[in-house]
């Protein structure tokens, strides 16, 4: 096993990731740009240091600037978290020339995955189902003539594209030329790569992805099914498993698609493959080669941590699973909140003034914020993922809306109001959910009422709150308690503690 990991993420991902170092004795090592230097994963590390200023290109993104605080350091593993780096099949050959064990899938594989036009290549030989449609698009003409062979409406997606950026639809002919230009820019500024190609619209499928782990030595598990239906701009907001629109043949078949998947391109460590379902018929969409934002809620329900998986396979072990022992149990709701309006959708900065999480039976945060903490307006505006519980679905939505409104964040607009607007809407409860259910619904009509709930419930909550500011010395204390728990020296603890007070 490794003795020290390099997490080369930020915000909760990172904590994430070095919570299961800690589990496993491993130490972690942060790195951190100057709009982090009061971040909570900076703290939480055994070590940190800094690659640059907030702009991810001269930090997050820096290739040679993580390697070289990985080789400064005698880290031993690399984990890229999600997001940044994770997926760069670049970044895992450097890791690779400088004898860093990346944690996750093989250059190769990464490669492949990051093409969608690749990926949906290779699925189609191992004999998956994929949607009808092109290879790369050569110009408009040639567009143009898949568009008649497929049939309107038709989907132009960025090959290179990820968290629904690229993704354009034209309706008719009349807007295929905008549509067609779109993308291609798109895929150009996000991801360096003007390839795009085309696919049938569908127009009310639900997105459903596996979970999957291999080991180098050939061993591919699938850990259920989630439904990440609940998009909005082609972006996930709201993930469940299991999916309520599966019954237990359809859950077996498509675990069998994403292993059979897996296993025809070598896949290694975690991984997940989606899939569109419409009209009992799945479609292989694409495979995102690294941890989900979402894998929180299939660890949940199976009991297995991903993360420490990960880091057990890149370190050489084999899956101490065989599928026969993977049992889901329950149901779990995931709420991506994130600091931006909710009704626009448009990502907000500020300071948070105020913050305490909800609890209870159930409940799981993960967070990277705190009292004090300004948000960045370099990063992604996701600041936590909260997490409900239940015996059943059902409970599970109620557990859910009670932990909603125990959120309290202050100082910096969230997108709750929005959460609470969808898990009460009465097709939600029903689970008839589809990528399109935040238009249908039209929840953005609904939000203002449940705005003004939620700030009756705030305010209310808001009065336990001492003005005060959290200050850089008051972090390093916060750390200093958690260096000393790990200790268990008690008296430094409290010493800790009460600098706060």
């Amino acid at each position: 096993m490794f003795k020290k990991v390099l997490v080369a993420n930020r915000g909760e991902v990172a904590i994430r990731v070095m919570r299961a170092c800690r589990e496993l004795g491993i130490k972690s090592v942060a790195v951190y740009s100057s709009a982090d230097e009061k971040a909570l994963h900076r703290f939480f590390a055994d070590e940190a240091y800094y690659i640059g200023k907030a702009d991810p290109k001269d930090s997050y993104l820096n290739i040679e600037k993580i390697i070289d605080v990985a080789k400064k350091c005698d880290a031993e593993a690399i984990h890229p978290g999600y997001g940044f780096l994770a997926e760069n099949p670049e970044f895992a050959d450097r890791c690779v020339e400088e004898g860093i064990i990346f944690i996750g899938p093989s250059p190769e594989v990464l490669r492949i995955a990051g093409s969608k036009v690749d990926a949906r290549k290779k699925m189609k030989e191992a004999g998956l189902p994929t949607i009808p449609g092109s290879p790369a698009l050569e110009s408009l003409e040639d567009a143009y003539k898949w568009a008649e062979k497929i049939g309107y409406p038709v989907a132009i997606k960025a090959s290179g594209g990820g968290g629904g950026i690229g993704i354009s639809v034209a309706w008719n002919e009349n807007e295929l030329e905008e549509a067609f230009r779109r993308s291609k820019k798109l895929g150009e500024n996000y991801f360096g790569d003007p390839t795009i190609y085309m696919e049938k619209y569908l127009r009310r499928p639900r997105h459903i992805e596996v979970q999957i782990l291999a080991d180098e030595k050939g061993n591919v598990i699938y850990l259920g099914e989630r439904e990440c239906s609940i998009q909005r701009r082609h972006q996930k907001i709201i993930e469940e498993t299991p999916s309520p629109g599966l019954n237990e043949e359809q859950r077996r078949e498509i675990g069998k698609f994403a292993v059979k998947g897996a296993k025809y391109i070598g896949y290694t460590n975690a991984g997940t493959f989606e899939f569109l379902y419409e009209d009992g018929q799945f479609y292989f969409l694409e495979i995102n080669a690294r941890l989900q934002v979402e894998h929180t809620i299939t660890e949940i329900v199976t009991g297995i941590d991903i993360v420490k998986n990960q880091i057990r396979i890149a370190a050489g072990e084999e899956l101490r699973y065989k599928q026969e022992d993977v049992k889901v149990r329950g149901h779990a709701i995931e709420c991506r909140i994130n600091a931006e309006d909710p009704i626009t959708f448009l990502p907000r900065t500020g300071r948070i003034e105020h913050y305490r999480s909800p609890g209870g039976f159930g409940i799981r945060v993960d967070s990277g914020i705190h009292m004090g903490y300004p948000i960045p307006e370099e990063y992604d505006s996701m600041i936590s993922k909260l997490v409900a519980f239940g015996e059943n679905r059902l409970e599970a939505i109620m557990r859910m809306r009670r932990a909603l409104y125990e959120y309290v964040i202050v100082g910096v607009e969230t997108n709750i109001p929005l959460h609470l607007a969808i898990i009460h809407d009465e097709e939600f409860v029903k689970g008839n959910t589809h990528t399109r259910f935040i238009e249908e619904r039209r929840i953005v009509e609904k939000i203002e009422e449940f705005m003004k709930r939620y700030q009756r419930m705030q305010e209310k909550l808001d009065t336990v709150f001492v003005e005060r500011k959290i200050s850089e010395k008051d972090l390093i204390a916060i750390a200093t308690a958690i260096a000393a728990a790990e200790e268990g020296i008690e008296k430094n603890i409290w010493k800790a503690i009460f600098q706060l007070s």
